[in-house]
């Protein structure tokens, strides 16, 4: 008998190697090369061949013929802000994919979706590879999920677990996680790229056969990107991320692939003893605690259809060593790095010598340009010992030349801050309203406005 060939695959990116490294050679990510059994080429010929003869004319139709789904027939979370994200609920028939950190709470808003759903008369199966039953129900009861409608299994077999979708008429089925199922007709390890694909590609084709909404769980790398093949994205209808501080902190829910909705919205939370619970008004929550010392500046942001105000601090110090360094938490670390050095470059500013630390207070990621203006301005707040007066918000985005640009929604983020009681804006001078206070270059807006001690 011929001996098997393998291959290791990164799980990464894809790449195949002839042996084993510690390190990818195409993505550069460590310890993700896996074994693969590679099939033979007889095998593969043999597979093409039966392809080609066993193949039939498709039986297309008129697209005025055919009939449309029901998009009001949607399951309620019982969260509004997420079924926002989910574009009205969760559709029957639509495979969801919920990635997140360990320990942040996938689980436990699963949970509290299956109590929603099952108190709603809705029959709900929760498929764990993970946990035992005795762990799931402590979860289940203290999470009030205890329903007649809700049912429990454990399993890892990608092929039962479809079986149970096609031929039982659940409405909702959660799958905990992906990276623990695997076929029994592949050879290779849970979790590996050929795994996790033909998994997926199973439970789609039983979903959609019997109209059976799923969320599947899946996990994430070291840098927040999904673990896995990206084609398992591709296949799925919406694909959710779930990020914020495991260990406190606000946790927010973001579409970023919906063929059913908006991928702009969000939904903020924050965990307590009962669960997670939606946060009714994040930016009063947001700058409940704020100081206003140095280095503080209030931002208008947007997150889909929802303006938030939310505080920017800065941190700067000389450095103990040669090379000055830049950290950021919640905001992107190479355009920090841009934005110092336009400030050096536009302004007085001596930032070379200096260590430059941001942090965006409860945990939130920005992803909006228009905290360019807020970020360069704490920076100088910091490194001049000066402050803004607190009744002043910021926007606006920054280019190469020092120009303050203007930015998407300026009318809903003056609407925010006037309805936090706060009484002027600081933004772009292409914004004609009383509550802004015009700046077109940021050398005239820390010359003008940062003047406090």
């Amino acid at each position: 008998m011929a001996k098997q060939k393998t291959r290791y695959v990164c799980q990464n990116c894809g790449a195949s190697h002839a042996k084993w490294a510690g390190r990818c050679e195409n993505c550069g990510e460590w310890n993700t090369l896996m074994e693969q059994v590679v099939p033979a080429e007889s095998e593969i010929k043999g597979a093409l061949a039966r392809g080609a003869v066993s193949g039939k004319k498709l039986n297309a139709v008129s697209i005025d013929t055919i009939e449309t789904a029901d998009t009001e027939s949607r399951l309620s979370t019982s969260f509004l802000d997420f079924d926002s994200v989910l574009g009205g609920g969760i559709l029957l028939g639509s495979v969801n994919l919920l990635a997140g950190q360990p320990g942040i709470g996938k689980s436990t808003i699963l949970m509290q979706v299956c109590a929603a759903v099952s108190n709603s008369g809705h029959k709900v199966l929760y498929v764990s590879g993970e946990e035992s039953a005795s762990q799931v129900k402590m979860r289940a009861v203290r999470l009030g999920a205890s329903s007649g409608q809700l049912h429990f299994a454990s399993s890892t077999s990608g092929n039962d677990i479809a079986k149970t979708i096609e031929e039982s008429d659940y409405e909702l089925v959660i799958i905990d996680s992906i990276q623990t199922l695997s076929l029994a007709e592949i050879s290779s390890a849970p979790g590996t790229v050929s795994q996790v694909s033909s998994c997926g590609n199973l439970i789609i084709r039983a979903a959609k056969a019997s109209n059976t909404a799923v969320i599947i769980v899946g996990h994430v790398t070291k840098d927040g990107t999904l673990a896995g093949p990206k084609i398992l994205e591709h296949l799925v209808d919406v694909v959710l991320n779930f990020e914020g501080d495991r260990y406190g902190g606000f946790k927010t829910i973001r579409a970023v692939k919906n063929r059913f909705g908006s991928t702009t919205e969000m939904a903020i939370f924050e965990m307590a003893d009962k669960g997670l619970s939606e946060v009714k008004n994040p930016s009063e929550a947001l700058l409940s605690e704020r100081q206003n010392t140095d280095g503080s500046i209030i931002m208008a942001t947007i997150e889909g259809a929802r303006p938030l105000l939310v505080e920017i601090q800065a941190l700067v110090n000389p450095t103990n060593f040669g090379y000055p360094k830049r950290t950021a938490s919640g905001f992107d670390l190479n355009r920090l790095n841009l934005l110092v050095a336009v400030l050096e470059k536009r302004t007085k500013l001596k930032l070379q010598d200096k260590d430059i630390f941001i942090n965006v207070v409860g945990g939130l990621r920005l992803n909006d340009s228009a905290a360019d203006l807020a970020v360069c301005m704490a920076i100088a707040s910091a490194a001049a010992g000066r402050k803004l007066d607190d009744k002043i918000v910021v926007f606006g985005e920054i280019g190469l030349g020092g120009e303050i640009r203007s930015v998407i929604a300026p009318d809903r983020r003056i609407a925010e801050a006037k309805k936090l009681g706060f009484k002027n804006a600081i933004a772009p001078a292409t914004i004609k309203d009383k509550f802004v206070l015009p700046v077109k270059d940021i050398r005239a807006a820390l010359v003008k406005y940062m003047n406090n001690k």
